[in-house]
């Protein structure tokens, strides 16, 4: 598996989980079920590292 490239905090925006691609109301990117840990926020008894126990993901719309 490629290595992601990493996420910087930008002030003023919302933190971005792992699993997220861009920040939200961006242009083009809606909201998915996380699949790491199927939508449910816990990996075991732990919050989903990659949504950050949310449940969802930030993820391109489509594709070309």
């Amino acid at each position: 598996m490629p290595k992601r490239p990493e996420k910087r905090a930008v002030p003023g925006q919302p933190k971005l989980n792992p699993g997220d691609q861009a920040p939200p109301r961006t242009p083009g990117i809606g909201e998915n079920i996380c699949r790491e840990c199927q939508g449910s926020g816990r990996i075991g008894t732990k919050p989903c590292p990659n949504c950050g126990g949310t449940g969802v993901v930030l993820e391109e719309i489509g594709g070309a």
